[in-house]
């Protein structure tokens, strides 16, 4: 079921999300863009940072999504009541927050045809601790479990395990049953998507995948996995030691890594592609995105801020069924 139309919700406003949204609204990407694109956010917050920066497009003010509009960028206006300026993220946006995304998860109830496009949020300050991350808030909104986080790039995408966990975590959640489940949800979602069965790389827990404890989750957790999966079908190759997994001789025969922990596949995707990537909720009953980077506090308001993770989000949206 093809989508017809992308709502943005636009997050944290002490974020630099709404100033590379500028750069995208005034591209030929843009104009070339063949869907439908609604904001759901402050009027007041666009109509500031646009005479701040000096851009000038027109906005479609609408209450209903019915309404939108190819080629124009269409609005729900949701109140800020604080009066806006560039400071430091704060609770005192919360309520803003949690109301564009009542707004959006309202459209989404109703219409499978619209993708859910969140620009960046403070975990720290919107989620209290309550939640791991913003994939984790959106899941348990529409009574999802086991969703799974992939962060796409056109030449390779990641995928952890566990997400936003402590280090000292990590361990405790790596097991056979979630390993499968993860797998086969992105191989489906490729498979759907891309009309291809991806090529997975699947990384240890431990330095080169050994240990000197009687316990190893290589040996009792993650070979167990691949094995299953291999007489699945599925083109999955490992445990890899995740030192030397991202030489470029190696990832070139991959499609997708899936490793242990959070920082042991973004850290090294970052390196070589930069925001050249998005976050991609795969699970969801609706197709799920956010910019592959935070509300980025120390340069709001100074426009320098690069916008490639905005490309990559609406080019990916283009693609997707």
């Amino acid at each position: 079921m093809n989508i017809n139309n992308i709502i943005v919700v636009l997050g944290e406003p002490q974020s630099i999300f709404v100033e590379i949204l500028f750069k995208y609204f005034k591209s030929k990407k843009f104009k070339n863009f063949n869907k439908k694109i609604t904001l759901i956010g402050s009027k007041d917050l666009i109509y500031y940072q646009m005479n701040k920066f000096k851009y000038k497009f027109s906005l479609n003010i609408i209450n209903e999504i019915n309404f939108a509009k190819k080629k124009v960028v269409n609005l729900i206006d949701v109140k800020y009541v604080k009066k806006f300026k560039f400071d430091n993220i704060s609770t005192s946006s919360n309520n803003y927050i949690k109301n564009c995304f009542s707004i959006a998860f309202n459209i989404l109830k109703k219409n499978k045809k619209i993708g859910l496009f969140n620009g960046p949020i403070s975990k720290e300050h919107f989620l209290k601790k309550k939640y791991l991350g913003m994939s984790e808030y959106i899941a348990k909104k529409f009574k999802v479990k086991d969703e799974v986080m992939l962060i796409y790039n056109n030449n390779i995408s990641v995928s952890p395990v566990t997400t936003h966990l402590s280090i000292k975590d990590v361990s405790k959640k790596i097991n056979k049953k979630k390993i499968i489940n993860n797998i086969l949800k992105i191989n489906n979602f490729y498979k759907y998507n891309f009309n291809k069965k991806p090529m997975i790389a699947v990384l240890g827990l431990n330095p080169h995948c050994e240990t000197i404890n009687n316990f190893s989750e290589e040996k009792k957790e993650i070979i167990p996995a691949i094995k299953y999966l291999n007489k699945k079908k599925i083109k999955i190759h490992g445990p890899f030691s995740g030192d030397t997994f991202f030489l470029k001789k190696n990832i070139k025969f991959f499609d997708v890594v899936i490793g242990m922990y959070h920082d042991q596949v973004l850290t090294p995707l970052k390196t070589l592609y930069s925001f050249n990537a998005v976050n991609l909720t795969i699970g969801l009953p609706f197709i799920r995105i956010s910019p592959d980077h935070g509300p980025n506090v120390k340069m709001i308001g100074k426009n320098i801020s690069d916008p490639t993770s905005i490309f990559c989000a609406m080019n990916l949206f283009n693609k997707l069924k």
